[in-house]
């Protein structure tokens, strides 16, 4: 079955040539377009929508405010598609429900393959993006407590994790082997359900873990 998808942004050209390169694909069916926020929710509310991939900077209502509604209000996933990476556009599209935020420079496929990895559960962010957050934890504008379920060496490492260090760097960091690096890695996935690294880093800056 074809993922239906909404595509939301005020410039009409993005709209049709994201309209065309998708619909090309069978594995997609985008049922709505719309230059704005707010319709962006009514359609999502008044029919079965699996993505939505907003601009960030739209009228009415912009990308962060719908991505809220939506995740809020339907069981719809947000995909952030724009061509704005400032630091608070991210960290409020994330905090509000966003499982992707890509560049619009990115070429077709790798959207597509995005599309399908939100529809499926897991969260994307291309790694510029990333890097980003990492720089708002070193900076300390992230403050936050790690679950309860992990030890105190496992909550170290989740937070180094997420700050972007390897595992080498971690042992050296934290006075351990890389061995017992991994070992704590893997403990942490299996208590998450999570399945690499990078998940565990995008889960800490969304607050999930």
């Amino acid at each position: 079955m074809s993922i239906r998808i909404l595509l939301a942004d005020d410039d009409p050209f993005i709209l049709e040539s994201l309209k065309i390169i998708l619909d090309m694909d069978e594995d997609f069916k985008v049922v709505s377009c719309v230059g704005n926020g707010r319709a962006a929710l009514d359609a999502c509310l008044k029919s079965q929508v699996d993505v939505a991939m907003l601009d960030i900077r739209m009228p009415e209502m912009n990308g962060v405010e719908a991505a809220r509604e939506i995740t809020r209000q339907t069981d719809t996933k947000v995909l952030i598609l724009t061509t704005f990476d400032e630091d608070e556009y991210i960290r409020e599209a994330i905090k509000y429900g966003a499982e992707g935020y890509l560049l619009k420079n990115n070429p077709p496929e790798k959207i597509k393959a995005a599309i399908k990895s939100v529809h499926g559960g897991f969260s994307v962010i291309q790694n510029n993006v990333l890097d980003k957050l990492r720089g708002d934890i070193n900076s300390g504008k992230v403050v936050r407590k790690v679950k309860a379920c992990f030890t105190e060496r496992e909550t170290g490492v989740v937070t180094l994790v997420a700050e972007g260090l390897s595992n080498r760097e971690i042992a050296e960091k934290l006075f351990i082997t890389e061995g017992t690096v991994k070992n704590y890695i893997t403990s942490i996935l299996l208590k998450t359900g999570l399945r690499h690294r990078t998940q565990i880093a995008i889960s800490y800056l969304k607050n999930e873990i």
